[in-house]
């Protein structure tokens, strides 16, 4: 008899390029955020080591169920997904986080690659290496990169046909405008023969979402509060998480969750050769996380140049996952 790990492929570490270097200073970026007259910090910057997996039980609370809903939309129409998309396609992975969302698509779309892009370099290299343990026949590519700003593909990444796949309704965290944008820099980069499998949350009562965004025990308040802490670490900033509090509401007029931290008395934050002072109530803006419609979906993809689009959602139209065929 054989064994075992003689029959199985030999495996292959994946390769890892980062690209972060090449993106605008987070160092400018933040300074220029914090000192706008309505400060606000970009939500990249939830995603250090701490943040992701915060994220990871977030997606697990009842309060949440978006990521288990996007999962039993997938699995309910994966067959249709599969054959519209075709075997053999380079899977594209933006914000791919702990990858597992795309792991659960390898069977069916046998990707030649697969290509992991996110923010939080550490965190996915982590990762990475984990599922090329569990997936040895399969060739990976990391890339830690902003792709919120910029999709850039190195030439490791094969040619062919393309499938982009971008889950859990992160498109929200654009505002309209800079959604098109974005889906407009993935076709592009895409080309022709390219496909884009998107998941979007769906506008619902306002209780569910602020319910959401606001869970009894407080994890999602950790997550947006450690946000602070990562900031201290690229600002060498002073902020002290117990000085704010977390807030969370459906703003119903922009069709948006908005997600804030809130002074909880008079402070100055130091970094640098800068001040701040905030007064008690002051808020600093973290998250927009914009809902839609299948309506004002499907017309997001036609602009961004997807000639046909399919949306598939749960018996409750709380959630849609979108493909699209440039």
């Amino acid at each position: 008899m054989v064994p075992d790990e003689i029959l199985a492929p030999p495996r292959t570490r994946p390769l890892f390029i980062n690209l972060l270097g090449e993106t605008i200073d987070p160092r400018v970026e933040l300074t220029a955020a914090l000192l706008e007259p309505a400060a606000f910090i970009p939500p990249k910057y939830f995603y250090d080591a701490v943040g992701s997996r915060l994220f990871e039980t977030i997606c697990e609370l009842p309060e949440y169920p978006l990521m288990r809903t996007e999962r039993s939309i997938v699995d309910a129409h994966v067959h249709e997904i599969a054959a519209r998309i075709g075997p053999g396609s380079v899977l594209i992975d933006l914000g791919a986080g702990n990858c597992e969302k795309a792991e659960r698509l390898f069977g069916w779309l046998a990707p030649t690659q697969y290509v992991a892009i996110d923010i939080a370099a550490d965190f996915l290299r982590e990762r990475l290496e984990i599922l090329a343990t569990r997936n040895p026949q399969h060739q990976m590519l990391g890339i830690a990169q902003d792709f919120t700003r910029t999709i850039q593909l190195p030439p490791q990444v094969e040619r062919g046909a393309r499938a982009f796949f971008f889950p859990g309704s992160s498109i929200g965290n654009f505002t309209p405008d800079q959604a098109l944008a974005f889906l407009q820099r993935v076709r592009a980069a895409g080309g022709p023969d390219s496909h884009l499998l998107l998941g979007v949350d769906l506008v619902k009562e306002k209780s569910l979402l602020d319910l959401a965004y606001d869970d009894p025990l407080g994890v999602t308040a950790a997550f947006n509060l450690n946000v602070l802490r990562n900031v201290n670490g690229v600002l060498d900033s002073n902020f002290d998480v117990g000085d704010w509090r977390h807030v969370a509401f459906f703003n119903p007029e922009c069709s948006r969750i908005e997600m804030h931290l809130e002074a909880r008395r008079d402070l100055a934050v130091r970094w640098s050769s800068n001040n701040r002072q905030f007064c008690a109530g002051d808020r600093i803006h973290t998250e927009n996380s914009y809902k839609y419609t299948p309506a004002t979906l499907r017309e997001l993809f036609r602009q961004a140049g997807y000639s046909a689009v399919t949306v598939y959602s749960d018996a409750a139209s709380a959630f849609a996952v979108a493909l699209g065929e440039a």
